[in-house]
């Protein structure tokens, strides 16, 4: 048994001698020793901790739960920097990095623990300003051609113009059309989204427009449609590559003329609303084909965005992983820690055909399966490891974002000419022997 008084003198000034907080306790939990360091960063003082229990003191967001220094206690196994946040003595959170070992006998029996940490705050102050500068609103990319449509977002929101958001599904078009709302004059006003593609046509119109009293069976009472229940503020309409030439010509009126009719009515609304739309298609091509109209085309193409694929912007895939790991720790009351290093070298390789929200979807898979402090290939949905598997014909293995660039342009023209390394060579105007090297140099050869 360890007791709050066994402690010699020659021991205390050796614990407060150590720049990192220490503590030990008792198999009471109750907190047997405490250095100078565990008061400068609790701000309890060694006599309101020594004899109160360590929960009382710490008040962690595991201390309940998960506490790690009892685990220890109970398995032998000792737990090695694990970030977890406390509450010091005057309410304000702290950010530590934890370890903690079993305390024996002579007989080697457990009789306590000791817990070393350190405080995190500068470090974590740190990476919020690194992560600051590669994000804005919700949006977080390191990725040149997100940065540059970042730059100019605040002046895209504050110039009231009709934009539209051009990208392949779950490429964060949504996201975009927040941040512009939230950036703009109109942002205490209302946001409205509405998927185009959703709906038929006749309810779509109901649901832009609203309706009248009677204008159609079960047409019992007024409704508001989108368009006035974002008044003075955003409808984003999402999908709208989707809708069909008669509705495009109502929507048309609405850009052109800023006013509108609900079913079944003869008022004209003016309508003050910025609209931001966007779409998964490619409208100009939709506008070739006659398949959209021209004139809508170039009211909605006032100010474009496109926005790559996920596969294209590999670069931001850790700060992606990172940014849902906590969201979900939160979410989930979970304390994982990050990805495997053979996670994070399947994620860059990976082809992602459903973009960030893949991505999203694939870490809260692992959440529910994950018991451990970091996601392993066997947490990771076991249909997109088989589809990886027998997709890749070319294997992108190297990990650094970095250094795939060059890689990454040789792969994607490889499958341009399909494993064609004469007209692969002729189009990156190298000879076919160089070629031959960096596809080796970067693994990319067949299997």
């Amino acid at each position: 048994m360890i007791k709050k008084n066994d402690q010699s003198p020659f021991f205390n000034i050796i614990l407060d001698s150590i720049t990192n907080g220490v503590f030990t306790i008792n198999e009471q939990n109750e907190i047997t020793s405490f250095n100078r360091a565990a008061e400068e960063i609790t701000k309890f003082s060694k006599k309101e901790a020594i004899g109160h229990h360590c929960f009382d003191v710490f008040r962690a967001n595991i201390c309940q739960t998960n506490c790690a220094l009892k685990k220890t206690i109970q398995t032998g196994k000792p737990i090695i920097d694990l970030p977890v946040n406390i509450l010091n003595k005057k309410g304000k959170e702290i950010p530590l990095s934890i370890s903690t070992a079993t305390l024996r006998n002579e007989k080697g029996e457990i009789v306590g623990g000791v817990e070393t940490f350190r405080d995190l705050s500068v470090v974590e102050a740190l990476k919020k300003e690194i992560t600051r500068q590669y994000s804005l609103e919700d949006i977080i990319s390191k990725n040149h051609r997100i940065q540059e449509i970042l730059n100019i977002l605040p002046d895209i929101a504050e110039s009231d113009a009709t934009v539209l958001i051009q990208g392949p599904s779950g490429s964060g078009k949504e996201l975009f059309a927040r941040a512009l709302h939230n950036l703009s004059r109109r942002k205490k006003y209302p946001y409205i989204k509405i998927n185009c593609s959703a709906l038929p046509d006749t309810l779509l119109e109901s649901e832009l427009f609203g309706y009248r009293q009677g204008a159609f069976t079960n047409a019992v009472k007024d409704k508001k449609g989108r368009f006035a229940l974002a008044e003075k503020g955003t409808i984003f309409l999402d999908e709208m590559g989707d809708i069909s030439p008669a509705l495009q010509v109502k929507l048309l009126r609405v850009l052109q003329e800023r006013e509108y009719e609900p079913l079944g009515s003869v008022e004209t609304i003016i309508a003050d609303v910025r609209v931001v739309a966007a779409t998964n298609k490619d409208i100009l091509t939709l506008v070739k084909s006659d398949k959209f109209r021209e004139d809508l085309f170039y009211r909605l193409n006032v100010v474009k965005i496109n926005l790559p694929p996920l596969a294209e912007r590999r670069e931001d895939i850790p700060l992606l992983v990172e940014n849902f790991i906590h969201k979900f720790n939160l979410k989930k009351e979970k304390c994982i820690l990050g990805v495997s290093n053979a996670v994070m070298k399947f994620l860059m390789g990976y082809e992602f055909p459903g973009n960030i929200r893949e991505l999203e979807n694939i870490i809260e898979h692992a959440f529910v399966l994950c018991k451990k402090e970091l996601i392993e290939m066997e947490h990771l949905p076991a249909e997109i490891i088989r589809n990886f598997e027998s997709a890749a014909h070319f294997r992108l293995t190297v990990v650094h974002p970095l250094k795939n660039a060059e890689a990454d342009l040789i792969l994607k023209t490889l499958e341009k000419h399909k494993g064609n390394r004469t007209a692969t060579a002729r189009e990156l105007r190298v000879d076919r022997s160089t070629l031959w090297r960096k596809i080796k140099k970067y693994g990319l050869a067949k299997n």
